[in-house]
């Protein structure tokens, strides 16, 4: 049995947004593969709920007039995996989200409630910060759009304000347009297991291919919250497409990190992945754009 307060179901965004009003200390259920483990554990004792599962206009994924990609919070893991604009312009987030447990929990499981549980481990922030998502977020005041980075604002905390949802993921097309990249997930297992460190890289080459234009390369569990790796970006940018790129790229994002020791690794060990996974995302994104090493 868990131990719930009381139960509401939404029935639009803006009722989902009545509901928390009404209800300050409700917390928002979707999928509910964190929020029952939480009750079920006693963190979340005697909560009360705000359903949004049912909203279609918060599930799936679409491409805006202006070649925006968005997400819907509620779409599961399982659904952005198989999705065709996902595969088509922004398949490195398929790759992450199947990395997340098993079958069932990708079945159930949301990118929203991924992003709003505020962890540094979620397998898709470190795609989404890597390709400068922006947050969109419905509340009383209406809506309003915050860069992923300032989504997160803390350990297990993002910036959405009391009674606010979100609404959606956007990928803006600048964001995706032209680029290729990879997300390699280092844990103890090959299921079922939270990220050691994730690390989500992407490049844009010049015509010829010779070139990186510019690169995006961002962590999990290499601090915090999720981060970019801005000296390793400087560091790739108009340089040649070459192993000495990539070295001195992977190298400079030590200077960007702040890995803590763990039971599941020490500090040292992940900054040792912080390096060889920046080698390989992006080896394997250069190569996947179309250049040569």
């Amino acid at each position: 049995m868990y131990d719930i307060e009381a139960l509401y179901e939404a029935e639009s965004a803006d009722h989902a947004v009545e509901l928390l009003k009404a209800h300050p200390q409700a917390r928002i259920i979707a999928g509910g593969s964190d929020v029952l483990i939480g009750i079920r554990e006693g963190k979340l004792a005697g909560c009360t709920l705000v359903s949004i599962q049912t909203l279609d206009e918060l599930r799936g994924v679409s491409l805006e007039p202006d070649g925006t990609l968005r997400i819907g919070p509620v779409t599961s893991f399982s659904h952005i995996a198989a999705d065709r604009l996902i595969q088509k312009y922004i398949p490195v987030l398929a790759e992450a989200v199947e990395t997340i447990g098993g079958p069932q929990l990708r079945n159930i499981g949301t990118i929203g409630g991924n992003v709003c549980n505020g962890v540094t481990s979620a397998d898709s922030a470190s795609t989404l910060t890597a390709w400068e998502a922006v947050m969109e977020y419905q509340g009383p005041s209406g809506l309003r759009r915050v860069p992923v980075r300032e989504h997160y604002a803390g350990p297990g905390k993002t910036s959405l304000a009391p009674a606010e949802i979100l609404r959606g993921i956007l990928i803006p097309r600048k964001s995706y347009e032209g680029c290729y990249g990879r997300y390699i997930k280092y844990a103890m297992r090959n299921a079922l297991d939270i990220a050691t460190l994730g690390c989500s890289a992407n490049v844009r080459l010049s015509e010829d291919r010779s070139t990186i234009e510019r690169m995006r390369i961002a962590y999990g569990v290499a601090g915090p919250v999720p981060m970019r790796a801005p000296s390793a970006e400087e560091a790739a940018r108009g340089r040649p497409v070459s192993e000495a790129t990539i070295d001195a790229a992977a190298k400079a994002a030590l200077a960007d990190v702040n890995p803590r020791t763990s039971w599941r690794a020490a500090r040292e060990f992940r900054l040792h992945l912080v390096e060889e996974l920046a080698r390989r995302t992006i080896r394997e994104s250069i190569q996947m754009a179309g250049g040569r090493l």
